[in-house]
């Protein structure tokens, strides 16, 4: 173990770029705008805090391999574990997903900040006995770069508190997890580097959630997809103390309201009456607050020289999604774990930033895939990246797939292995889930919401 790391921002990414910098260098300084609640509530440093937040199967992996027993921690602290596709009733553009148990997969549903306390907590702790001092300077902004063209050796950090005193943090490895609001492109420049290439897909989404209490909660939660002749969509999904949040989301002209009195206007548009029953009986414990910032954007450091030696950009940073899909949170544990194991295959050897760059960028392959196979035929020509040959064909085929995927087991079952996280997008051109997919015809799923289980009680 030897060096010492900066990480710039102390959400969740750099929580769990911490935790994969645990026992790898001495020290790690942790580089945060804001200051941590004492308590887990909404703070205005995670912009996305109100809305719902769901942690895939592929990410509780990565995380138990980060944080053995954190999932534990998790639904203890009262995070609903949700079977997919028993428990989640899923309206695709094509028809209602068919509810049965299938056990390969579930969901972690929980507020923002619950998660956020619990990680860090669980980070802060196995920090105290893995030989790396972690250190937190809480409102402190990270405003350049130290180092030259070829390696960064640090970072300049300015305080937000009186007087806005500035230093320099010396480090062998700097880490960006500032999330959407990155300024690497401009910190690289003002080294001498050319930014990163970008890819953006904005289907304009905006999205709206409201928490509410229900008086007899549903046994599963609801996600009602937008379709091309009705551009809303809603998820209605429980978190602890026994509320349950609402997000409403359509496209641009679609976008669902921010004043109370019209959001069970809004649900009863999205055509799905047992839902809109159910809300009528729910009381609000909270405003809705709205969201805007939805484009899926993804800049190439993991291009050859996208960054100089001693620096590594991961999560919203460096790939970030339209948030509606539930990956972030996941994509940032399997990019911490990618960040590990390039750690454990040689320490920060000679060529260790590119090498981590590229495992981070895989670790976000199939949740770009998804994300912006979703979002293509929403986005408008001018504010995309055109689609290559190969896109075009992977949508093509994929939205063959997820037409199959309502009804169809074998298909249906590779599908959520991609959706989950859990599965490179290779497991979609398995013989099997191929030829399904390309020769059988395309059906719709079930026309009406699944409210009983496949083989449970009839």
């Amino acid at each position: 173990m030897s060096g010492g790391a900066v990480v710039v921002g102390g959400g969740l990414a750099g929580t769990l770029a911490v935790a994969a910098l645990l026992g790898h260098v001495d020290t790690v300084t942790v580089i945060e705008r804001d200051r941590y609640p004492e308590r887990p509530i909404f703070r205005k440093g995670v912009p996305q805090g109100r809305h719902l937040h769901v942690f895939l199967s592929g990410g509780q992996q990565a995380l138990e391999k980060l944080l053995p027993g954190a999932g534990a921690e998790l639904r203890a602290a009262g995070a609903h574990s949700m079977e997919m596709p028993r428990d989640l009733l899923t309206r695709s553009p094509n028809g209602w997903h068919r509810r049965r148990h299938e056990g390969r997969h579930t969901l972690l549903s929980c507020t923002r900040p619950l998660f956020d306390a619990t990680v860090r907590a669980r980070v802060l702790a196995k920090a105290a006995g893995s030989g790396t001092q972690v250190e937190l300077l809480e409102a402190t902004e990270a405003v350049g770069l130290l180092g030259g063209a070829d390696r960064v050796t640090g970072v300049r950090v300015r305080s937000r508190d009186a007087g806005r005193a500035e230093r320099d943090i010396p480090a062998d490895l700097v880490i960006d997890a500032s999330g959407r609001g990155s300024r690497a492109p401009k910190w690289l420049a003002e080294l001498g580097r050319p930014a990163p290439r970008e890819e953006i897909v904005d289907a304009g989404i905006g999205y709206v959630t409201q928490m509410f209490r229900p008086d007899a909660p549903m046994d599963a939660a609801v996600v009602l997809q937008p379709r091309p002749d009705l551009p809303r969509g809603a998820a209605w999904s429980p978190v602890e103390d026994g509320n349950w949040l609402l997000t409403l989301s359509g496209v641009r002209g679609q976008h669902p309201p921010t004043d109370g009195d019209a959001v069970l206007d809004f649900v009863a548009s999205v055509d799905e009456p047992h839902l809109h029953t159910h809300l009528t009986a729910a009381r609000p414990v909270s405003p809705p607050y709205g969201f805007r910032e939805t484009s899926n954007r993804r800049r190439h450091y993991d291009a050859p020289g996208g960054v100089p030696e001693g620096f590594v950009v991961v999560s919203d940073a460096a790939c970030t999604f339209n948030p509606i899909y539930g990956q972030g949170m996941s994509v940032a544990a399997l990019g911490a774990l990618a960040l590990r194991d390039t750690l454990a295959d040689g320490g920060l050897r000679p060529g260790f930033a590119a090498a981590a760059q590229r495992a981070v960028a895989r670790a976000g392959d199939t949740a770009w895939l998804t994300a912006v196979g979703a979002d293509r035929p929403y986005a408008e020509d001018a504010e995309a990246t055109p689609p290559g040959a190969a896109e075009r064909l992977q949508s093509w085929y994929f939205g063959r797939l997820a037409d199959r995927a309502t009804h169809d087991p074998v298909v249906g079952a590779a599908f959520r292995d991609i959706t989950c996280l859990a599965a490179a997008p290779s497991r979609l051109l398995s013989p099997a889930v191929a030829l399904r997919t390309i020769l059988l015809p395309r059906r719709p799923g079930p026309a009406s919401i699944p409210l009983r289980v496949e083989g449970a009680g009839g």
